[in-house]
């Protein structure tokens, strides 16, 4: 459930390939809400459906029944009164809205920060790899043409991505990956050589063992490569290509011990990727992070399906994970770091505050970013494990010893109010100049509730030089850039709207604030930018067509990227439901920010089915005006309904006030909040048929609506979906959960009240579905298991169940990720059309199991 962070600032960014980008786009629109934290509405989900036009059902059919009848219909594109075709499933999931939008991976030069060119590198349709320069706008070098895959030793590898190195002589080519968790995988890795077109494997003896490489990074100065397999790290010397000499790091990795690469909590709640490995810039050293996972309980998972349908085991396979769950033991975690000049691997001492802090012990630390501000310090953020303590240590690495050591520089505590620590990667570094004496770094801090920018100088200081921004709005993801020629920093913030983001800077000194983008347009705007921050590439997401502009932020000026034409006039020929946001006040003036998409045609005279999308975890935001063409789109569209979003309150970016009032109590609030909204709708609209309400959310969202429903008991939402549900916090993470409710130890009563636990009260719901994964390894399948024996322990039978084998958080295996969508749509179908009103209940007839004899049997031969 880790929020949507930008990963490494420090290293290159990788390049997909044509074919690996246009499977990776059609993954990700299928899985797109099924991803952990689904923490907004992205641009389309690709569902196999057309116009449905399904007859009045009296009895009871299957699913399978409904979905059959749905796909005889699947090629009819009926035109409305204005001679557009309706939205349909089937043009969705097609791929008819999708927005083309590149990515580019900058280049560091040696004199990026001073003279920056703007080189970049960018993939066409045929694979081909360019380089180009926004200083020389008819320079265009072809860096790789190899297609889509490469031959080795008479065997094809399927290249997926490439990262180029800073000195553009070699490239990374990731083949052939194997997912394992949701960032991590193992892979072939070939070194390409960009002059030559020779390609040599990464483990070069072993073609066996370079097929399970779980990750790869070239350092700055592009004459290493750091990579781990096993669990170890080893660094390859390719300075010279054809002679690559190896050195192993560290020798200890297993089962037990992670070196360079996160454990499963780490990669899924803290670092948010793959990589547990940081190159200083100058590539002398190398941060490499232990995670000592002994004393962490492990969870079995079954796996049913994994071979092929016709030949498959008899028995099960069992994966068994290193799982923290609330209140067990984290992985104990610690710092090493290797010096390539001494080739020695340096260690803090014993004696070092680093182990001997008084408010954090060694046992249940967190570490939660690394960042070099320097070539012999580097940044350490570390927490406890409750996230409401946060201390920042600076580690000195100098290249003449072989010691290491750390201070304390800064020193945050969020107990007296209620506060945490979100775990954040923005911190970036500020060189020293002529003008300044020392290093620093900007990071995030609290201003007055909300979350804003301080630059920080010297590293070692306990209290920032300068505040860069304030007021009662946010900045997005910390500094976004630094300009070292003009001493600008640039940044996201919504300081016009909390459902927007617009682009700003600011000197390094705090004065001469300027808008980058304007902010009379409702925009929301992604970045990235080149090594200098001298360019920008401006990705304009929303509400309209996406397009992209290269800016030239020195002199003022911008060229087009990519426009999405066709996409515009595709847009032009369908009738798309209408978006309408706003906010509206409930109760106690409690203002929150709502998304409203309309059907087709609508008619305020007219009832409308109404369904609710919720997600509602902590910090997070489903609002936001970007382009979508989403499943909520398809719901009004095809069902004729109204779909509302809602961000109660703990969402983000409306400040802490409002984000922290969750604290030690999730489930509570943020239903309140939703059956408060409803309310609104039904009795305020007028166009609300109050008998065909219904909430869905997946991940969070299912936990929000169980939650909403046992709140609720069926008086103001009739039906619900619940998709891969928390249903008890201490089934989950402890890295998450105790972030915003402590340990179960400390907080007993908020566990006890925020995990669904009043079953009797879905017997007033009409009906319910729950669909869960049994190989989730986020949340796993023993929530629901524990949810449906309760219902069983209490009589409650008005809900349906499905179960995809061996699926994950996302959803996705053996057609999953179609089949979701399928029973969503056509259970909500039912929902709507009065279906499940007639379905024979046995709620009714018992009020509790307690009232049926235990001897009870039914003769089943009689």
């Amino acid at each position: 459930m880790s929020s949507f962070e930008s990963y490494h600032k420090e290293h290159p960014i990788p390049i997909k390939s044509t074919t690996s980008w246009k499977y990776i786009s059609l993954i990700t629109i299928t899985i797109i809400y099924g991803t952990t934290l689904l923490l907004f509405q992205v641009n389309s989900l690709y569902i196999n459906h057309k116009q449905v036009r399904l007859q009045n059902i009296n009895n009871y059919q299957s699913n399978n029944d409904l979905i059959n009848d749905c796909h005889e219909n699947l090629f009819l594109e009926p035109s409305n009164e204005n001679g557009k075709i309706p939205l349909t499933f089937q043009a969705v999931r097609n791929g008819t809205f999708y927005p083309n939008i590149k990515d580019i991976q900058w280049i560091q030069t040696p004199n990026s920060l001073t003279d920056d060119s703007g080189d970049y590198i960018v993939v066409d349709d045929d694979s081909n790899y360019y380089l180009k320069s926004l200083q020389n706008d008819t320079s265009s070098t072809i860096l790789y043409d190899l297609g889509d895959s490469i031959n080795y030793e008479n065997k094809s590898y399927l290249v997926e991505s490439i990262t180029f190195s800073n000195d553009l002589k070699i490239a990374l080519l990731t083949c052939n990956k194997v997912h394992n968790w949701r960032h991590s995988y193992f892979a072939s890795y070939f070194i390409y050589n960009v002059e030559t077109k020779e390609i040599q494997p990464l483990i070069f003896n072993s073609i066996d063992d370079n097929s399970k490489i779980a990750l790869a990074i070239i350092s700055p100065d592009s004459q290493k490569i750091s990579y781990v397999i096993d669990n170890n790290v080893y660094i390859n010397d390719i300075s010279d290509f054809n002679n690559a000499i190896t050195k192993q790091i560290t020798s200890d990795g297993s089962s037990e011990i992670f070196n360079g690469k996160p454990d499963w909590v780490y990669e899924e709640e803290v670092f948010e990727g793959d990589s547990a490995l940081w190159w200083s810039p100058d590539s002398n050293h190398l941060l490499i992070l232990r995670s000592n996972d002994t004393e962490v309980p492990t969870f079995p998972i079954p796996y049913f399906v994994q071979e092929d349908a016709n030949n498959r085991s008899s028995y099960p396979i069992v994966e068994e994970i290193k799982y923290p769950k609330a209140g067990f033991s984290n992985p104990i975690v610690d710092i090493v770091i290797y010096d390539t000049k001494n080739e020695v691997l340096k260690s803090l001492s014993s004696e070092d505050p680093f182990y001997n802090d008084k408010d954090i012990d060694n046992y249940n630390k967190l570490i939660t970013e690394v960042i070099w501000v320097g070539n012999q310090q580097v940044l350490v953020r570390v927490t406890n494990r409750e996230s409401d303590i946060l201390k920042i240590f600076i580690v000195s690495c100098p290249s003449d010893t072989l010691e290491i050591n750390s201070i304390v520089s800064r020193f945050e505590d969020g107990r007296n109010d209620k506060s945490w620590f979100e775990i954040t990667h923005n911190t970036i570094f500020i060189p020293k100049s002529e003008k300044r004496q020392y290093n620093g770094y900007i990071d995030m801090i609290d201003v007055n509730g909300y979350d804003h920018l301080a630059y920080f100088s010297p590293p070692a200081s306990s209290e920032p030089k300068v505040i860069l921004t304030s007021g009662d709005w946010e900045v997005v993801n910390g500094a976004a850039a630094y300009d070292f020629v003009t001493d600008e920093v640039y940044y996201v913030s919504t300081e016009k709207s909390s459902i927007e983001r617009h682009i700003y800077s600011v000197n390094l000194d705090g004065s001469n604030k300027k808008n980058i983008t304007d902010v009379e347009l409702e925009a929301w705007y992604d970045i990235s930018f080149s090594k200098g921050a001298r360019y920008l590439l401006l990705s304009y997401m929303g509400p309209d067509v996406p397009n992209q502009r290269l800016l030239d932020l020195h002199e003022n000026s911008s060229y087009e990227f990519s426009s999405n034409d066709d996409l515009q006039n595709t847009l032009d020929t369908y009738d798309i439901p209408q978006n309408n946001y706003g906010n509206i006040t409930l109760d106690d003036d409690l203002i929150v920010n709502y998304k409203e998409t309309l059907p087709l045609n609508f008619d305020p005279s007219k009832k409308y089915p109404l369904l609710f999308f919720v997600y509602g975890g902590p910090g997070s935001q489903l609002i936001s005006k970007s382009f979508a063409i989403s499943f909520s789109s398809i719901i009004a569209a095809e069902l004729n309904a109204v779909v509302v979003t809602v961000d109660g309150r703990g969402t983000g970016f409306r400040g802490k006030k409002f984000r922290n009032i969750v604290r030690d109590n999730l489930g509570n609030h943020e239903v309140l909040d939703q059956v408060a909204a409803a309310k609104y709708w039904i009795n305020n609209k007028g166009y609300i048929d109050p008998e065909r309400t219904a909430i869905w959310g997946w991940s969070y969202g299912g936990y929000m609506t169980l939650k909403t429903l046992e709140y609720d008991q069926g008086k103001t939402f009739k039906y619900g979906m619940s998709v891969a549900p928390v249903t008890d916090w201490k089934l989950y993470d402890s890295v998450y959960t105790e972030r915003y409710m402590h340990t179960p130890e400390q907080n007993f009563e908020g566990y006890n009240g925020s995990r669904v636990h009043n079953f009797e009260n879905f017997k007033g719901v009409k009906r319910f579905l729950l669909m869960h994964g049994t190989g989730d390894d986020n949340v796993h399948f023993q929530n629901s298991m524990q949810f449906i024996d309760s219902l069983d322990l209490n009589g409650v039978e008005n809900y349906d169940m499905y179960v995809f084998p061996d699926s994950d958080h996302s959803i996705r295996w053996h057609n999953a990720g179609t089949i979701v969508y399928d029973r969503l749509f056509v259970w909500l179908k039912r929902a709507f059309d009065g279906e499940f009103d007639n379905i024979y209940s046995f709620n009714s007839l018992k009020k509790n199991m307690n009232e049926i004899d235990e001897e009870f049997f039914i003769n089943l031969y009689g």
